[in-house]
C-alpha cells in the first residue's frame, strides 16, 4: 500500500478506483457481487483490492444489497422436549437441547456437513450462523431470525422424519434447501444420496466374499435415509436367494450398534456378515464382536456406511459405503445461493452416487 493511502486512513471505494483506473460505480458493482460486469475488470478491481487493501463496509454493503452475507445452517429435529424446556423463560433460540446438540456434536457427519458448508461458503465472503431446532420454540425463533433478515436463508439439516422447520420455512416464503430428501413432499430444494444403490452395493460385496448368513443393523426407520437403506439391502438379498435376513433396528449411534450387536449373536450366533447402516453402528458392532472374540473379518465381516472418520477409528479400519457429505453440503450451499440470485427458479434436487470402500473388515 502507497504512504498516502496509509495516512489517508482505510481505503475507501475511490482508492480502489483510482488504483484500477476504473469508476468509483464499476468498483461498487464488483465489490456487492453484480454479475454483469466485464471479466477482465472484475479481475482488475479485485487486484486493486488487494493492494489497497481494501474492506468492505459490511453495514454500508448490506443497505445496498440488502443481504446479511449470512447463511444460517440449521440442525434440526422433531424430538418431545421436556414441558419444563418448552415453558422455560430461559431457553435460547437453540431451545434447551443440551442432549440434542451433545448428540449433534458427536455424530461426525455434522461435521462433515460443516466444513462443506465453511469451504463453499468462505470464497465468497459469507458466513454460516450454526442454529439449532429441536423444539417448537426453537423452530419459531429460526423462522424469526429468516424473516428479520439476519441470515438470507437457511441449510437445513432435520434429523428426524417427521421435523416441521422444512414445511414452516416453505409457508412463509424464505430460502432454502434441504440436506436429504423431506419424508413429506415441500416445495423446497434438496440434496440427497441414492441410499439404495449404496446399501446394494454393501449386500454385494458380503455375499462376495461368501457371507451366508447376514443380518443388518438397519438405522431408525422413521428417517427416510434408514427406510431406504434397509429396503436396497433387503431387496438386494432377496435378489440373491436370501428372502430373509435378520434386522435389528439402531438409532445411527455407537450405543444402539453395540446394542443390536448383542442381540443379533444371541439369537443367530453363527452369523457371519453384518452390514451396518452408518459407521458409527459398524464401529459399535465391532467392539463388541471383539468382546465375543469372534475376529472381523475372519468370524464375522462387517460393512459400514458413509466413509467418516469413524471407518478410520474402527479396527480392523471399516469397509464402508462412502457417501461424500462435504461435497452433497458445498452442493447444498450452492443451490441456496443460486435460489438467492433467482428467487423465481425451479424447485430442484441433486441425487450423489455412493461409492464402496474396501478396507480390512470386509
Amino acid at each position: 500500500m502507497t504512504d498516502d493511502l496509509r495516512s489517508a486512513g482505510a481505503p475507501t471505494l475511490e482508492d480502489v478506483a483510482r488504483a484500477a483506473g476504473v469508476s468509483r460505480a464499476t468498483v461498487s458493482r464488483v465489490v456487492n457481487g453484480v454479475r454483469n460486469v466485464d471479466p477482465v475488470i472484475q479481475e482488475a478491481v479485485r487486484r486493486a483490492v488487494s493492494v489497497t487493501g481494501y474492506t468492505p463496509n459490511r453495514a454500508a454493503r448490506s443497505l445496498v444489497t440488502r443481504r446479511a452475507d449470512a447463511i444460517a445452517l440449521v440442525v434440526s429435529g422433531a424430538g418431545v422436549e421436556p414441558k419444563a424446556a418448552e415453558e422455560s423463560e430461559d431457553t435460547t433460540a437453540s431451545g434447551d437441547g443440551s442432549s440434542f446438540t451433545a448428540q449433534v456434536f458427536a455424530d461426525p457427519f455434522f461435521g462433515r456437513v460443516v466444513t462443506g458448508v465453511v469451504n463453499y461458503l468462505r470464497p465468497r465472503g459469507m458466513h454460516p450462523v450454526l442454529m439449532f431446532a429441536e423444539s417448537s420454540r426453537a423452530r419459531e425463533d429460526v423462522v424469526a431470525y429468516l424473516r428479520q433478515g439476519r441470515a438470507d436463508g437457511a441449510l437445513v439439516v432435520s434429523t428426524h422424519a417427521e421435523d416441521p422447520l422444512p414445511a414452516l420455512i416453505a409457508e412463509a416464503g424464505l430460502a432454502a434447501v434441504l440436506f436429504a430428501r423431506p419424508a413429506r413432499p415441500v416445495p423446497v430444494s434438496y440434496v440427497d444420496l441414492a441410499h439404495q444403490d449404496g446399501a446394494r452395493l454393501a449386500a454385494e460385496h458380503l455375499l462376495g466374499r461368501g457371507c451366508r448368513r447376514i443380518a443388518t443393523i438397519s438405522g431408525p426407520l422413521d428417517v427416510p435415509a434408514g427406510q431406504a437403506r434397509l429396503t436396497g439391502f433387503r431387496d438386494t438379498m432377496a435378489r440373491h436367494g436370501h428372502p430373509y435376513i435378520p434386522i435389528v433396528e439402531g438409532r445411527f449411534t455407537q450405543e444402539s450398534g453395540e446394542a443390536a450387536m448383542e442381540r443379533l449373536l444371541a439369537e443367530h450366533p453363527d452369523l457371519d456378515g453384518v452390514f451396518a447402516a452408518n459407521d458409527l453402528m459398524a464401529l459399535g458392532a465391532c467392539h463388541v464382536l471383539r468382546e465375543h472374540v469372534r475376529s472381523v473379518p475372519g468370524d464375522v465381516a462387517v460393512v459400514g456406511f458413509d466413509d467418516s472418520s469413524a471407518a478410520l477409528a474402527c479396527r480392523p479400519p471399516l469397509t464402508t459405503v462412502r457417501q461424500p457429505v462435504e461435497g452433497m453440503a458445498a452442493e447444498m450451499t450452492r443451490l441456496l445461493l443460486d435460489r438467492l440470485s433467482r428467487p423465481d427458479g425451479p424447485v430442484t434436487s441433486v441425487i450423489f452416487e455412493p461409492e464402496l470402500v474396501v478396507r480390512g473388515s470386509a
